[in-house]
């Protein structure tokens, strides 16, 4: 190849990454914006303990915490056990919690049902850990990432949206425990810190549209 050919190349590469990033962020569901109600509340889902519930059902006097995580991917892996402590927490001080499972286990076999039974138990979750069957809860979102997490107050009310802290791996390095002073706050009845940050982890493995 010439040295023109190569520029070409290149310069055709430069055009189309942009388009192609441009594209993927067009087909990302839109997120749900701060101060929104509730979504999805009536869509049942199944739980690890094999009970049906929907996001209605399990609000709280307080607020409402929404969590999209999985079994598979390594930053759920990495935060599941400090999820459990603050939705643990939360359900005794009058914060509803549901975590849900959106990702198709076709693409990973890990985030079946089977293991979702396995980690809620071995977490000693307190919450209802569901599946998303077609994914659509999580459309309806605009969750992208596992963990990404909605916090509602009182009022149903969205207040927080983002990220569980600032350092996956490494919890005892953790300075901004942003979804713990958030649900802290609402518990209070006080304004959340930090209304809203980047939720980091895995891209979540949606279902195919019906």
């Amino acid at each position: 190849m010439n040295r023109t050919s190569s520029w070409m190349g290149a310069a055709l590469m430069i055009a189309v990454v942009p388009m192609i990033a441009a594209a993927q962020d067009a087909e990302a569901p839109k997120a749900l914006a701060l101060g929104s109600p509730i979504a999805a509340g009536s869509v049942k889902m199944k739980g690890a303990d094999g009970k049906s519930r929907t996001i209605s059902q399990v609000k709280g006097e307080k607020g409402t915490l929404v969590i999209f995580t999985c079994n598979a991917c390594p930053y759920a892996q990495a935060w599941e056990e400090r999820i459990a402590a603050i939705g643990n927490a939360a359900v005794g001080q009058g914060i509803g919690v549901i975590a849900i499972n959106a990702n198709d286990p076709k693409v990973n076999a890990e985030d079946g049902y089977a293991e979702m039974t396995k980690r809620a138990k071995k977490l000693e979750l307190r919450y209802p850990y569901v599946v998303d069957a077609t994914s659509n809860v999580a459309r309806t979102y605009g969750a992208t990432r596992t963990p990404e997490a909605y916090l509602f107050d009182a009022s149903g009310k969205l207040v927080y949206h983002g990220a569980i802290d600032d350092n996956a791996h490494k919890p005892d390095e953790v300075q901004e425990r942003w979804l713990h002073d958030a649900v802290d706050a609402v518990i209070s009845g006080k304004d959340v810190p930090l209304a809203e940050t980047k939720a980091i982890g895995c891209s979540i493995k949606f279902r195919k549209a019906a």
